[in-house]
């Protein structure tokens, strides 16, 4: 079959869809892609054939921009003769489905990666994106989610047939690049990063912005300080608040308790020297960044929010608290920092739990909701043939 998976911006092909379709590759079908370059496309997929198509997509979903990326996209399905089009991200997978309204012979999948209507939500973001989302349900074969909360939302649509909305485990973590801490690698690494082996280090790896939220934590930390003198919070990732959130720290006089670290490439050895993995979100869809603290056996601290509620359960592998409850968060890492029993049977939890969200489990969950809109793997077929 020929399958055309399309994003708003190629950084969601490269951060999570690469397994997806290379699974597809593997099992004899054509796959293209479509989104805004933004950067580019892993040299991988590139490799094995797939045709790289750029369509220029703008966040904002009311932009006259769109307009013209609606044409093109119309476009390229209109003449690409896909049998099937596997839509993600929000603006992307409104013009998509718009695209294929009229298109006989072609199957519409939406992955929706966390719906921007959530409990706790704007009133505006169920005016404008509950909205549009009803509307293009209906030229929607099926859409998967990937938590409960969306999940729920999205069996209130009416799509095309009824009994297709699906939930898997996220996008899926290759457990194999994780490995749980011992204690003296954790020790080593230290050394290696500069820290003491009595520190105690919580760590998040999270754009800077205001969903997620660092602020918090930063504040966690200030209330802390006394109680836990040796504390350090590492923040990797880059963004447009990370400057306000400097000053936040130099303002409380934490600045050598907090610490930016920027964009790293390094985050499985981070997390093999951290104590307790902490996430501050907003709003989540299912977030990669909590599983690979949880493949790393961390316990965990975080906001009660959609995607959180998913991968972190209250007194089995971490703590979940109301997003602006400074002293309730800073209370659970006190609770954790005085007991290392506890930590470890947290952590211990973790890694059981996140077998579930693992690559191969999602990528088999996939092949599932594929075949039943008749992608069947070829070369499966072709062994039975022989």
């Amino acid at each position: 079959m020929k399958v055309l998976y399309v994003t708003t911006i190629s950084r969601t092909v490269n951060a999570f869809l690469v397994p997806h379709i290379q699974a597809l590759l593997d099992q004899g079908h054509t796959v293209d892609i479509a989104c805004n370059i933004v950067s580019p496309i892993e040299e991988q997929l590139l490799e094995r054939g797939c045709k790289i198509f750029n369509i220029e997509f703008q966040r904002s979903p009311l932009t006259k921009k769109n307009y013209m990326a609606y044409k093109q996209l119309k476009r390229l399905i209109q003449e690409g003769e896909f049998d099937l089009v596997h839509t993600h991200t929000p603006v992307a997978s409104l013009l998509t489905r718009l695209a294929c309204r009229n298109i006989s012979n072609i199957k519409v999948l939406y992955t929706a990666h966390g719906f921007h209507f959530f409990k706790g939500a704007p009133l505006k973001n169920f005016l404008i994106y509950y909205t549009l989302e009803q509307i293009s349900a209906k030229y929607t074969d099926a859409i998967i989610t990937i938590n409960q909360e969306d999940y729920v939302l999205a069996n209130k649509f009416k799509l095309k047939k009824t009994n297709s909305v699906f939930k898997t485990h996220g996008v899926g973590i290759d457990l194999n690049k994780f490995s749980s801490r011992d204690a003296n690698e954790k020790i080593n690494l230290r050394k290696e990063y500069g820290y003491k082996s009595n520190d105690f280090i919580l760590f998040y790896a999270a754009e800077m912005n205001s969903n997620k939220h660092q602020d918090l934590l930063i504040d966690v930390v200030h209330l802390l300080k006394n109680k836990i003198p040796n504390i350090k919070l590492l923040l990797a990732g880059k963004g447009a608040l990370k400057e306000k959130y400097e000053d936040q720290a130099k303002k409380l006089d934490i600045q050598d308790n907090v610490q930016f670290l920027g964009f790293r490439k390094d985050i499985f050895q981070l997390l093999k020297i951290s104590d307790i993995a902490v996430a501050s979100s907003r709003r989540e869809g299912l977030p990669v960044n909590v599983m690979e603290a949880m493949a790393t056996g961390l316990p965990l601290v975080v906001t009660d929010c959609r995607g959180h509620r998913d991968l972190v359960k209250n007194n089995e592998n971490g703590y979940s608290l109301k997003i602006n409850d400074v002293e309730g968060f800073a209370n659970a890492i006190l609770r954790l920092y005085k007991s290392e029993e506890l930590r470890q049977t947290f952590g211990n939890k973790s890694l059981e739990m996140v077998k579930d969200y693992s690559l191969e489990t999602v990528l088999k969950e996939m092949e599932l909701i594929y075949s039943k809109f008749g992608v069947h793997s070829y070369t499966k077929m072709s062994k039975i043939l022989d």
